[in-house]
């Protein structure tokens, strides 16, 4: 991740006290904040799904990549410095280098989670309960088409929950 602050060189910075929030889940801005130092917390809901300290770690992409609001809070865990991107879909396109780097970022993340889900499936293959539909879970999501792709789920069809 450090990777990607070497083509963040003359963004501005913003400064954000622990608790304070960056992105809002829902949120339709589309702005990337790529982080130097601190920590920050990633919430869907009100459940916390990562923690992330490493510099060079990037937020709000998700958003912009897929034109969506965003798909989670992000918030300050401790004092934490950011670069910030206003423009982030011009950005993107006119870093190609940066870019390269965020899709191998994204493609690390998805190959970690489709692992993760591989393991789920030869766990509970043989289950008739609810558990048993990890199969059908991760044949769905690895047949689905990108048109067809949308954040949420049938039990919660807002992409903001």
């Amino acid at each position: 991740m450090q990777s990607l602050l070497k083509f963040c060189g003359g963004l501005p910075e913003r400064r954000f006290a622990a608790g304070e929030i960056l992105l809002v889940e829902g949120g339709a801005d589309k702005v990337l904040y790529v982080l130097i130092d601190g920590e920050i917390e990633v919430l869907k809901g009100p459940t916390q799904v990562n923690t992330q300290s490493e510099p060079g770690a990037m937020f709000g992409e998700l958003a912009v990549l897929l034109d969506v609001p965003h798909t989670a809070t992000v918030r300050a865990t401790v004092p934490t410095r950011t670069y910030v991107v206003e423009n982030a879909e011009a950005f993107l396109q006119g870093n190609p280098d940066l870019s390269f780097q965020l899709a191998k970022l994204l493609a690390r993340k998805l190959n970690s989670i489709t692992t993760y889900l591989v393991d789920l499936k030869n766990q509970f293959e043989d289950r008739e309960d609810h558990l048993g539909m990890v199969n059908e879970v991760l044949e769905s999501l690895l047949h689905e088409s990108v048109e067809d792709a949308s954040p949420g789920s049938d039990r919660y069809p807002d992409a903001t929950i």
